[in-house]
C-alpha cells in the first residue's frame, strides 16, 4: 500500500491521532478513564518504522489491531500492515465462547428443564440471534478501524 503523505507528515499525523500506550492496557479494565482533553481516534505505540493502534473508544473497544511497518522507497511512503486480533485467547474466546454457552443451556434443559420446552426454544433463538450479532459487530469494527486508517493516512493500493 502507498500514502499520498510524505514520512513527516505520516509522523505526524500518527502522532496527532494517537493517543500514546500499551495495548495490553487498553484491551483490559485497568483503562477504565481516558486522559483528559480532546479524544483521538486512535490508541497504541508506534516508533519510526512500525505501528500498532487500535480504536480509541471507551464504550466500545475492540480486540483487533492494526500491525505494520512503513517506510520511503523512491520518494513513495510504503505501508505495510495487517488488522488482526489482539491474542489468540481474544480471538478463541470470540469463536467459541457462543457455541459452549449454547451447548452447555442445552444440557441444562435436556437433564434438569424437562418440562421447559417452549422456554428453551426461546432461550435458544436469543442465543442465536446474539452469537450472530457479536461476531457481525466484530466485523464492523474491524472494518471502521481500517476504514479510519485508510482515511486518515491517506492510503492507496
Amino acid at each position: 500500500m502507498k500514502s499520498k503523505l510524505s514520512l513527516s507528515e505520516f509522523r505526524i499525523r500518527l502522532k496527532t491521532n494517537t493517543e500514546i500506550g500499551s495495548l495490553k492496557v487498553k484491551l483490559s479494565t485497568f483503562r477504565l478513564f481516558p486522559k483528559f482533553g480532546g479524544t483521538k481516534p486512535f490508541y497504541g505505540l508506534f516508533d519510526d518504522n512500525s505501528f500498532r493502534l487500535t480504536l480509541n473508544s471507551e464504550l466500545s473497544s475492540t480486540i483487533f489491531v492494526l500491525k505494520g511497518k512503513y517506510k520511503v522507497v523512491g520518494n513513495v511512503l510504503k505501508l505495510d500492515y495487517v488488522v488482526e486480533p489482539n491474542s489468540k485467547l481474544q480471538s478463541i474466546w470470540m469463536e467459541y465462547f457462543p457455541i459452549v454457552l449454547i451447548v452447555a443451556i442445552n444440557l441444562f434443559f435436556l437433564f434438569f428443564g424437562k418440562g421447559l420446552r417452549r422456554a428453551s426454544t426461546i432461550v435458544n433463538l436469543f442465543l442465536l440471534f446474539i452469537t450472530f450479532y457479536s461476531r457481525w459487530k466484530e466485523n464492523r469494527k474491524k472494518k471502521k478501524l481500517e476504514k479510519k486508517f485508510i482515511r486518515i493516512f491517506e492510503i492507496t493500493e
